[in-house]
């Protein structure tokens, strides 16, 4: 990538000719194995996307969260899970490391996470803690001499199975009046003594995009690994959240592309009362009606990142968390009408349409479910109305 901001078009040909020569012919074996393509990384690493947000002076590319969108979108167009576990690494773990780091953590940990060397993930819900993730947590870390000992689980974590990275939010206090309690970000590496990771789930969707339990058993995390200030973590956590629901609109934006791509040349090709199937109006209003919802989707999710700014949480919670739930409800949408359109060759198994359908219902669960986003999106429009 240049050292001028590259025009949107010309990274949506960049990456998009990446992913046709280096992933789409694999993306039916990614998720039929549920494999991580933990060789695709330094190949990412070389197309200079890895740290998209990170200034070129730290290492990164210097571009905007709008390119980085895009570069989820064109990802997730040729393999959803591929796109999920770069943005998890690219904005969850890069993104929120080199915010809040100092020059010696971002020295540290930067060049091998860029390259491609380094895995990175972001570990923060609970097996009892997913919405009410700050009150409900309860995998803790405790002051000793030389750092901290953590010990519980987390669960839900992308990545998990395979990073090398990790960003990990631990309770460090209990809350004082009923308050938040305090939270600390810390920076996990494989092979801490006490840390390990679980089997990985089996899963829905997003095969090939690993997910796991972290397991911190008396796991000594040094000072030098605590991200911003002790007991401060939540500022981390909530200036991450909404960047990550923004950047993460790209992954419905590409599967809805997928499914149009998936569509178009079968309702041209398939004929019936011997005409092509795409001559009926039945069939071009369902094309449409996808149509709409991904340039809906795309068009909003492009104006919200264009001028994103994390540090004003009231205006860009909202608009953030108001991208994804629009984008993933209509990629749901999308992916059911391509397995109509397509009838039974989109019921197959070799079909990628059921594939689509299977990896777009994460985006309606995962980064917030669609029920916080909603509620989050409506406590910004009425304030926090009590009584």
């Amino acid at each position: 990538m240049g050292t001028e901001r590259i025009p949107i078009e010309e990274l949506r040909e960049t990456v998009r000719g990446f992913v046709d020569r280096e992933i789409a012919t694999h993306a039916e074996a990614i998720d039929r194995d549920d494999a991580f393509p933990r060789w695709l990384w330094p190949k990412l690493g070389d197309l200079g996307i890895l740290g998209p947000t990170v200034p070129e002076g730290d290492g990164g590319a210097g571009m905007a969260f709008l390119e980085h969108l895009v570069c989820v979108e064109e990802l997730s167009r040729g393999s959803a899970s591929v796109g999920l576990s770069y943005a998890a690494h690219s904005n969850l773990c890069v993104h929120n490391l080199w915010l809040h780091a100092t020059s010696e953590q971002r020295a540290r940990w930067l060049p091998g996470l860029i390259s491609g060397s380094l895995v990175g993930a972001l570990a923060m819900s609970e097996a009892d803690a997913g919405s009410d993730v700050l009150g409900s947590m309860r995998c803790r870390a405790e002051r000793v001499d030389g750092g901290w000992r953590a010990n519980g689980t987390k669960m839900w974590i992308t990545n998990g199975p395979d990073a090398d990275v990790l960003l990990a939010y631990l309770r460090t206090s209990d809350p004082i009046d009923g308050r938040t309690p305090g939270i600390t970000a810390f920076v996990v590496e494989r092979g801490m003594e006490g840390f390990s990771t679980s089997p990985k789930l089996e899963k829905l969707g997003m095969r090939g995009s690993s997910t796991c339990e972290l397991v911190f058993d008396d796991c000594l995390i040094p000072d030098d690994h605590v991200l911003g200030e002790p007991d401060r973590g939540v500022r981390v956590l909530m200036r991450g959240l909404d960047s990550e629901r923004l950047v993460l609109s790209g992954g419905p934006i590409g599967i809805m592309q997928a499914a149009i791509d998936l569509v178009l040349p079968y309702v041209r090709e398939r004929r019936q009362f011997g005409h092509p199937i795409g001559s009926f109006q039945l069939m071009q209003g369902k094309l449409a009606d996808m149509f709409v919802a991904l340039e809906s989707s795309r068009a909003f999710a492009y104006r919200v990142a264009e001028g994103f700014d994390p540090s004003d949480r009231h205006g860009s919670a909202a608009s953030a968390a108001a991208c994804l739930l629009h984008a993933s409800e209509r990629a749901v949408e999308v992916a059911l009408e391509a397995i109509q359109a397509l009838g039974g060759s989109g019921y197959v198994a070799e079909s990628p349409a059921g594939r689509l359908l299977r990896d777009a219902k994460l985006y309606t669960i995962g980064a917030g479910t669609n029920e916080i986003r909603r509620m989050l999106i409506g406590r910004a429009l009425t304030g926090k109305l009590t009584g």
